[in-house]
């Protein structure tokens, strides 16, 4: 077995979470997700994320029992689907997740999209998960400036994360720069445009020049932006690949030419239209 993947980042309640980690929505169910999590910790991941919708949990835990990595050197973050918000239904989705995790803790605890109306009752829910140690650090996902101004303003306990789509072609300055000043930490899914974007001219020509690849060109774009990164794969050289990005930086110029891309590029639903 390879040395951990070490870079980390320290949330706002001094929780480590690791700077890379393993995306498995889409993962199909079953020995598919299991292989790919079973691989990734082989090779020195140590953050797998994972969600109620993606319906591949419990691969993830069968994967880290059978690992035979002690339970707190891996980082497991899972989240609450739209059906499940609300106090008393938050609180049980958490422990449902958590029994096909085979866990007794979640590292981190996701609202997974802003759902109107009834999303704040669910942050509480949330916050209790905390307190009664179900969850060592909890956050959201797909929220904009307007939910987390709305968040603060119904809560004392601020989200540690927020999840959202982030890439060169979605470069949410605003958001990142909002979440940085509260201490939020922005995590990046779909970093590699789900590969949409990896023929682009400019990417290509950067990867060439550092002799990457223009995924690792992607990945190590949001690293340098101090981004947690959860790139998606369940082949394995792409997996190994996804990692190999702590070993070269990216220059100022090679920053601002990425900067520069954003076209408000999405692959996924787009939160803004959320109310």
């Amino acid at each position: 077995m390879q040395a951990t993947i070490e870079p980390v980042a320290k949330l706002n309640n001094a929780v480590m979470i690791p700077c890379l980690g393993l995306g498995v929505y889409q993962s199909p169910p079953g020995q598919t997700t299991q292989r790919a999590v079973e691989y990734a910790l082989k090779i020195g991941y140590r953050h797998i994320d994972t969600a109620r919708i993606y319906n591949n949990e419990s691969d993830v835990g069968t994967a880290l029992r059978k690992s035979g990595i002690k339970r707190e050197e891996v980082f497991i973050t899972t989240k609450l689907w739209n059906s499940d918000h609300g106090y008393d239904k938050a609180l049980r989705a958490c422990d449902e997740s958590l029994r096909r995790l085979g866990l007794k803790y979640l590292d981190l605890y996701l609202i997974h999209w802003p759902v109107p109306e009834i999303r704040n009752e669910s942050w509480q829910a949330l916050t209790q998960l905390l307190r009664d140690g179900k969850c060592r650090s909890i956050g959201v996902s797909n929220y904009t400036i307007q939910h987390l101004t709305e968040l603060f303003d119904k809560s004392e306990i601020a989200p540690m994360v927020n999840q959202v789509e982030f890439s060169p072609f979605l470069y949410q300055k605003q958001l990142l720069d909002y979440c940085e000043k509260n201490k939020i930490q922005v995590e990046a899914y779909s970093p590699l445009t789900q590969g949409e974007k990896l023929n682009h001219q400019k990417i290509q020509q950067i990867a060439k020049r550092h002799d990457k690849t223009p995924a690792q060109v992607l990945i190590r774009w949001s690293l340098q932006h101090n981004l947690v990164t959860i790139p998606k794969s369940v082949r394995e050289e792409r997996i190994k690949e996804n990692s190999q990005v702590f070993d070269y930086n990216l220059t100022n110029d090679d920053m601002r030419i990425l900067d520069s891309l954003n076209e408000n590029f999405r692959n996924s639903w787009d939160p803004t239209n959320a109310p």
